[in-house]
């Protein structure tokens, strides 16, 4: 079923992109409208990390059933940080077994920033079943590295998939470009260090939650160099 809050209103379908066997990506490329980028791991658990946003969600829907899979499918939804166009299709999993994954500092800061934030998900009360810190995730016989990344948002978090060298970055940093620093929590000091340490770990795949991907070690390592040089002196 194609979710959409708006029935007169028309999204283009983009199809999954296979990254690896059990990698896939659901890029957000229609210029009219903002919408989070996507990430499935089709391992025997199966993780979707930043849905989008709620009235966009249909589109989600169809990349999985393109892969023959469905929402009920999905073991974990993994947050990388609290802003609506990463989140809001969170409500279309409430009352499942489908657990959430959210990060700790930046649930804290929402909750106290805006009182009725469950709301933004179309939930009340709204409370994750696990709280990311910095450190492992195991999902069943995958393991992910939780690393803090403050800046865009005060508890971005990016994810690190050693066995593929992928890194998740949120809106931490993209292809040729960071995240924004002038929406609450953020700051500009904090995000040049993320950006810093993430430039440290082995990837071959930088997975953002916008825009493209970058592939190949070369390419990221020439990325990570020209963010900082073009884009460091801005913040």
């Amino acid at each position: 079923m194609f979710r959409n809050s708006n029935p007169n209103s028309k999204v283009n379908f983009f199809p999954a992109m296979k990254i690896t066997e059990d990698l896939h990506a659901f890029l957000w490329t229609d210029p009219s409208t903002n919408n989070a980028n996507t990430y499935l791991i089709s391992r025997p658990k199966k993780i979707l990390i930043d849905p989008g946003h709620a009235h966009l969600f249909g589109v989600v829907e169809q990349q999985l059933n393109t892969l023959g899979l469905s929402p009920s499918d999905i073991d974990l939804v993994i947050i990388t940080h609290g802003h609506p166009d990463h989140t809001e299709a969170l409500r279309f999993f409430s009352g499942s077994s489908t657990l959430a994954a959210f990060p700790a500092r930046e649930f804290e800061f929402f909750r106290a920033e805006a009182a009725q934030y469950g709301a933004m998900f179309g939930l009340e009360n709204f409370q994750p079943e696990i709280f990311l810190q910095e450190g492992r995730l195991e999902v069943g016989d995958l393991v992910l590295e939780v690393y803090s990344a403050p800046g865009h948002s005060p508890g971005s978090i990016c994810l690190y998939w050693p066995e593929k060298r992928a890194l998740f970055t949120g809106d931490v940093l993209f292809k040729q470009g960071i995240g924004r620093t002038d929406l609450p929590g953020g700051n500009g000091e904090d995000l040049k260090e993320s950006i810093l340490r993430l430039a440290q770990l082995d990837v071959e795949y930088t997975l953002p939650g916008h825009g493209e991907i970058v592939s190949g070690r070369e390419a990221v390592r020439r990325n990570f160099e020209e963010i900082e040089k073009f884009w460091f002196g801005a913040l």
